[in-house]
């Protein structure tokens, strides 16, 4: 749907909702994969300037094990949604208001 589609004499509708939910979603989805990859990058650069302080490398691989759980929690809900769309039926990931 565009956003032209959703206007009526060019006043917004409450079908125009659906196009800002998809937008927003895909934005922070976006953004939220982009801090998880930047947080690895620093993970892996701390541990590689930790020096062989215990602290610092400690902190490091949580740094990137936080990260790597966020990356693979965001595959998993994504996977989970799909699975249940090919059980049920209905799209979870596409907003949909009736008419």
């Amino acid at each position: 749907m565009k956003w032209d589609d959703c206007l009526i004499d060019g006043v917004p509708q409450l079908k125009c909702l659906e196009i800002v939910f998809a937008n927003t979603l895909q934005v922070i989805t976006g953004l939220a994969g982009l801090a998880l990859f930047i947080m690895l990058i620093i993970g892996g650069i701390k541990y590689l300037t930790s020096g062989g302080d215990p602290k610092a490398s400690e902190s490091a691989k949580n740094t990137m094990t936080y990260a790597l759980l966020g990356i693979i929690l965001m595959g998993l809900a994504y996977l989970i949604f799909n699975i249940l769309q090919n059980f049920t039926g209905v799209n979870f990931l596409k907003f949909d208001i009736p008419e």
